[in-house]
């Protein structure tokens, strides 16, 4: 790979000429990470926008917007291998030394990974007091003899067993990354948000395509069934598949043991056993439901939906409190047919860091304060959270 300060160093380690892709992206994260980033509303993050220059994609298309901790990096691969548009992805680092390791990383990944350089928009946020700079030689040493795309994200995933993420004390501002990532997917007229260690099925993005290509009822949000793995050696790409897996107990749906009611109103019962379709006809909706508490689906939503409430930070309530304003500002809830949304590993309560209900606690008496915002928010509206 090229040498963070130099030119490029070939395999058999001769010097060679930078190509001139590589020299446009260093001098765009050079210039990005010169600018000192912005801060965010509350003045306790740093927020660096597109370390790597991008296109702004089709303005029809539907893109796919999530965050990451360096910790859990590693799974960006298997997001760009199943997600054939573009990604926005927030990268938070919650100290100087990450903000430098981020931005190490994110050099690493466009000169070795092609899908990674051309499709994905990465976004650094770390704390106010922290600033990022382009990686010097000695940063980088201990990436530059690295040679593929798959060697860097072997050394993400080594990188990720000593960080623990929404643990320590620096607060995972997961609604703020959301919102920068969303904000980074640019003229998509659509966006799905979801977490880094989830996966789509195959075709999502192009099926939906189709669906909003025809005309869609600009009140909708359209929710994507999520579901549960046990294993991840072979995630299933088809609704078939998945209904495979689902029989024999390896997939289950999202957060079945954790809180079920969380993800009642999907519905899963009806949706799984929808009446099969050739797999050559296009997504479609398969019915509407109105939201209730405390469901907090997973939705493809238009630019125009509410963003996500930064204050809610680490464990609780983030994505419900999005998902009640959603129903406030009169939305209402589209559930695809076939598509849907794979959470690598079942969720289980022993999986959660020590400070969980602390912070569930927390957040339970924010939500509240939230819940009578909307109602001044939103005088009008009949409905509730």
């Amino acid at each position: 790979m090229t040498a963070a300060g130099g030119v490029t160093v070939s395999a058999g380690g001769h010097p060679r000429a930078e190509p001139r892709w590589q020299l446009e992206q260093k001098d765009h994260l050079k210039s990005v990470l010169a600018s000192g980033g912005i801060l965010d509303a509350g003045g306790q993050y740093r927020i660096y926008r597109h370390l790597l220059a991008r296109d702004a994609g089709q303005s029809k298309d539907v893109a796919l917007a999530s965050h990451a901790s360096l910790s859990n990096l590693w799974h960006l691969q298997e997001l760009v291998q199943r997600w054939d548009g573009r990604i926005s992805l927030a990268l938070f680092a919650s100290s100087g030394a990450q903000a430098k390791l981020a931005a190490v990383l994110t050099y690493t990944l466009a000169q070795l990974c092609p899908s990674v350089r051309q499709r994905v928009s990465v976004h650094l946020v770390c704390q106010s007091r922290d600033t990022a700079v382009f990686p010097e030689q000695d940063d980088a040493a201990g990436f530059a003899h690295l040679q593929t795309c798959q060697a860097v994200f072997a050394k993400v995933a080594n990188l990720g067993t000593n960080i623990i993420n929404y643990a320590g004390n620096t607060s995972y501002p997961n609604n703020l990354l959301r919102n920068v990532a969303r904000g980074g997917t640019g003229s998509a007229a659509f966006v799905l948000v979801l977490d880094i260690d989830m996966v789509p099925s195959q075709g999502l993005r192009s099926g939906f395509f189709d669906l909003a290509d025809k005309g869609v009822d600009p009140h909708l949000v359209f929710v994507v069934p999520a579901f549960e793995i046990r294993h991840t050696r072979r995630l299933p790409g088809t609704k078939e598949e998945l209904l495979r897996l689902y029989q024999v107990g390896e997939v289950r749906a999202f957060y079945e043991e954790l809180c079920p009611r969380c993800q009642a109103p999907t519905n899963y019962s009806v949706w799984l056993n929808l009446p099969e379709k050739d797999p050559s006809r296009r997504l479609a909706v398969a019915y509407v439901v109105e939201w209730r508490d405390p469901w907090e689906p997973f939705c493809i939503g238009s630019k125009d939906v509410p963003a996500y409430d930064e204050r809610f930070k680490q464990y609780g309530f983030n994505r419900i409190s999005q998902a009640c304003e959603l129903n406030m500002a009169g939305f209402s809830f589209a559930v695809l047919d076939s598509a849907f949304l794979l959470h690598k590993g079942h969720k289980l309560p022993g999986d959660f860091h020590s400070q969980k209900e602390e912070e569930n606690k927390r957040n339970r008496l924010l939500y509240r304060g939230f819940k009578e915002e909307l109602k001044m928010k939103y005088p009008h509206s009949s409905r509730r959270c």
